[in-house]
């Protein structure tokens, strides 16, 4: 008979490239989730798992294993919820994730607020641009900005956001300002590479309706936000930043907005509640305390 406890471990298995990985997400050793992988093997008489100098592969067994083991532990998660529900509290664990520059502004602050409240609730935050597919569908809600490509899980909007087009003064007084979309091309520009999009293409909508893509050749690049922020304040190029982040170096003159006129695709605050995430008090309560903390909109005060 396999326990909830081995349901747990090869689910983290199933969701990591590595049984190293598989530890750090549980929290032991990797000799410790081998011992116990090769206890559960034997105690069904079956191969789950074939490892190789490229990592893991789940075999036919355990792909059948894992899609239950998910399934239980979700059904199991639920009957703890609704049980504490009955006690008038929330309890269990809930994992989140968000993107690190946002997630330390906003997130990080109302994981203690949260706690405050919700003491018998474990909170495991996780800041990454880039999460992997085993940290996302392990997660209970992960914050993205920007449009969402899994259509497997269900997806809330928390916030409006823009993409703005800005450049600091400095820049500004030796480049000029570009007046529509077209001259982009024989500017200095910075990219952020992030969410595996197309960041050379920035694509604008007109007054009018009317449509504008640019490929732009960058000047400069990074795969951090705050890099190509702050190469933008030191007046090295013209960027593309979220409202959300620029909005005080607007308000401030640090940055100027460029071709107000000319829209960027909006990147709205999402969550994502993952498919091991189903609904329950913990989860609800977190994100209505997300929804009133961004209510009103904290950076269209000073963008707008």
């Amino acid at each position: 008979m396999l326990t909830a406890d081995d349901l747990e471990l090869f689910a983290a298995i199933g969701s990591s490239p590595s049984l190293a990985a598989a530890a750090r997400a549980l929290g032991v050793t990797p000799p410790a989730v081998s011992q116990r992988l090769t206890l559960i093997e034997r105690r069904l008489g079956l191969k789950l798992v074939e490892r190789d100098g490229k990592g893991l592969r789940i075999t036919a067994d355990g792909e059948l294993l894992l899609d239950r083991s998910n399934d239980i532990l979700t059904r199991l998660s639920v009957l703890r919820e609704e049980l504490a529900e009955r006690r008038g509290g929330a309890s269990g664990e809930l994992r989140l994730v968000a993107p690190f520059g946002f997630g330390r502004r906003h997130i990080a602050p109302l994981v203690a607020r949260y706690h405050a409240h919700r003491q018998d609730v474990r909170v495991d935050l996780t800041l990454s641009d880039r999460p992997g597919l085993g940290i996302a569908s392990a997660s209970d809600i992960l914050i993205r900005i920007g449009e969402s490509r899994d259509s497997d899980q269900l997806a809330t909007v928390i916030a409006p956001n823009r993409r703005l087009l800005c450049a600091a003064p400095a820049y500004l007084r030796k480049h000029g300002a570009p007046a529509d979309p077209s001259v982009l091309r024989e500017h200095r520009c910075i990219a952020l590479r992030e969410n595996d999009e197309d960041v050379t293409l920035w694509r604008f909508k007109g007054p009018k309706g009317e449509q504008a893509s640019v490929r732009i050749t960058p000047c400069l690049s990074s795969n951090d936000g705050e890099v190509t922020k702050a190469l933008a304040l030191d007046g090295l190029g013209i960027t593309v930043r979220s409202e959300w982040d620029v909005a005080d170096d607007l308000a401030a003159g640090r940055l100027v907005r460029l071709m107000p006129d000319w829209g960027l695709p909006d990147a709205d605050i999402t969550a994502l509640l993952g498919r091991r995430g189903a609904r329950s008090a913990r989860i609800d309560d977190f994100l209505e305390l997300l929804r009133q903390s961004l209510r009103p909109v904290p950076w269209r005060a000073v963008t707008d």
